[in-house]
């Protein structure tokens, strides 16, 4: 058996039922501030987050502190909240403190907009420390072995879908949402570059501020993902699949969702042992391009970061195994220079 230490605990407090029952005030609130956001072109994805967190703490005031509107909330009030979310509710503390920081994006707001209207009010959530964000879950670190072998089950499976999807996961390091994304004509020939070593998609909306979010190109390892394309292409076509996405939805008329990406990720923990969910591939196909002796800033443009210190967040690989790779019994191991083409 393996441990799922991944599951979170969903919340199921709000409903249109209890959401009726919210002092007017308060949602009249949440509407100018969700207003607000959109009018600084926040994206949709991220409003929405802030609504379902900031619905939370609503209907747990309208339950536990007498449906008070958050303008008049105490220092009391949100320590019985926190301590609720923790005790009651059991979040974890990542949770509770993503809960804390809508609240706290709320109350700026309320401070800095709202102030002829509230010139007394000041954000307190600060005030309350909060609890220590220490983790919960257990990080699926992948190996060569895991990947190739969740592979071969798939094609002995002939879930080619799932086995292309994954292939794209391991040797891309994609978003589960830039997953659903890809077309057919990414991976025409057109689109090899660096001597054929790399597909580069069209440009796609990726995660980022705005309604548009970021537009990046993808970089896939053609190599290595060639076979499971090539086999899912195939498969397709026996089917009579004809869409321009690569995983299209049932209709064909658009690509398959998270959702869809979710339930292909519960297969792969079955047939694996593990427990496997779509960013562990992004932290494996970073680490291997890193084992590979790419330097940072190669894998920084591959896999299309702003920062490149997100490379050392997502190399899993601990001090020891790095400096194994450049010190041995000799002293110093001089390291070839590797290019994309030689992985």
């Amino acid at each position: 058996m393996f441990a799922l230490g991944r599951k979170t605990k969903k919340n199921n407090i709000t409903s249109p039922e209890l959401l009726a029952q919210v002092n007017p005030e308060n949602t009249q609130l949440l509407k100018e501030f969700l207003d607000y956001l959109r009018s600084v072109d926040r994206s949709e994805t991220t409003i929405d987050a802030y609504k379902s967190d900031i619905e939370i703490a609503f209907v747990w005031c309208l339950q536990n502190n007498g449906n008070k509107f958050f303008v008049n909330w105490t220092k009391r009030n949100i320590i019985a909240y926190q301590n609720w979310l923790l005790y009651e509710n059991e979040n974890s503390p990542a949770r509770v403190r993503r809960l804390r920081s809508s609240l706290s994006s709320l109350s700026n707001f309320i401070e800095n907009i709202l102030d002829e209207d509230y010139p007394n009010f000041r954000n307190i959530i600060g005030k309350i420390e909060a609890p220590i964000n220490t983790p919960v879950r257990e990080k699926t670190v992948l190996s060569d072995e895991d990947v190739a072998g969740m592979l071969d089950k798939l094609v002995e499976m002939k879930r080619y879908d799932v086995a292309c999807l994954t292939a794209l996961a391991a040797y891309g390091g994609r978003r589960k949402a830039e997953l659903c994304r890809f077309k057919v004509d990414d991976f025409s020939d057109e689109r090899l570059v660096c001597g054929g070593s790399l597909w580069k998609s069209s440009p796609m909306r990726s995660k980022g501020r705005g309604r548009q979010g970021k537009v990046i190109c993808c970089y896939t390892l053609a190599h290595k993902f060639r076979p499971y394309f090539d086999m899912w292409m195939k498969d397709r076509s026996e089917k009579g699949i004809k869409s321009e996405w690569l995983f299209p939805n049932a209709s064909g008329s658009d690509h398959i969702g998270i959702p869809t990406v979710n339930s292909w990720m519960n297969i792969l923990s079955r047939i694996s042992g593990l427990d496997i969910y779509a960013h562990s591939f992004r932290h494996y196909f970073t680490t291997m391009l890193s084992n590979e002796g790419l330097p940072d800033n190669v894998i920084k443009e591959v896999v299309q970061w702003n920062d490149i210190s997100m490379v050392g967040v997502y190399v899993d690989r601990n001090t020891e195994d790095t400096l194994d790779m450049y010190f041995g019994s000799d002293g110093i191991i001089r390291k070839d220079t590797k290019t994309l083409s030689d992985l």
